[in-house]
């Protein structure tokens, strides 16, 4: 079965940096769209980035352009996160993310398969 483990999360000063993974198994990461959403105190899961199966294409959040950076590594089957400049809106549960069907997108509703998500805290 898809299993998808987040790993990383931590607490971290305001401007710090943190590297979130996702190991996947179960399926042929390679050929899926993956993402990373969140979900802060009392907030909707919302979307931060999502990368193509072969990596070409990435789209993010708005507000972390420029500071966040989606990675797969197909041969190890792992997503990451690379996150810089953090601010303490960034903190939230994050949780990594496979459509099975389908290109890279921006909903929630599109993904079907959900790791159980690491929480990274930005201290103000």
């Amino acid at each position: 079965q898809v299993q998808l483990v987040e790993s990383g999360g931590s607490l971290v000063q305001t401007g710090g940096s943190l590297r979130l993974s996702c190991a996947a198994s179960g399926f042929m990461f390679s050929r899926y769209a993956v993402g990373w959403f969140r979900q802060g105190p009392g907030k909707e899961r919302d979307f931060v980035a999502s990368i193509s199966w072969d990596g070409r294409r990435a789209m993010y959040k708005e507000s972390v352009k420029g500071r966040f950076n989606i990675v797969r590594d197909n041969a190890n089957s792992t997503l990451y996160l690379q996150m810089n400049s953090l601010k303490h809106e960034d903190t939230a549960v994050y949780y990594c993310a496979a459509r099975i069907s389908g290109p890279a997108s921006t909903a929630v509703a599109d993904f079907g398969s959900w790791g159980q998500g690491t929480q990274v805290t930005v201290s103000s």
